[in-house]
């Protein structure tokens, strides 16, 4: 028996005993949910559509939606009513576009937020 023989034994030995003492957790099942987590940036799956769904439904025009979806509610009724003079003017459609990209950035921070505070 060659030292490379007896090394790669006490190495199976070695390996042998980790698998017998490691926790039951490492399975399958925790490996998927590891990648799972290293997909979504750690946010979990939510946290990665988020920003998405807030983007969808301030899509939605004249409801403003998704600062409704972002708790911001005071916002979204104060652009609700500020769309009202402005309704057949050319500002409506900059404050829609501007309610999207704002419901898109505040849901990204808010996500940003949970994950530091998470951590």
């Amino acid at each position: 028996m060659g030292v490379s023989d007896s090394f790669s034994q006490r190495v199976g030995e070695r390996l042998r005993e980790r698998i017998e003492n490691s926790p039951r957790w490492h399975t399958p099942i925790h490996a998927f949910l590891v990648v799972i987590s290293e997909i979504t940036g750690g946010v979990g799956p939510w946290g990665a559509l988020r920003p998405l769904i807030a983007t969808i439904l301030a899509l939605v025009p004249f409801l403003f939606l998704g600062q409704h979806f972002n708790r911001q509610h005071s916002k979204a009724f104060d652009w609700f009513a500020l769309q009202i003079p402005l309704l057949f003017c050319l500002l409506w459609p900059l404050i829609w576009l501007w309610s999207i990209f704002d419901a898109y950035q505040t849901s990204m921070l808010s996500v940003a937020n949970t994950s530091i505070n998470a951590a």
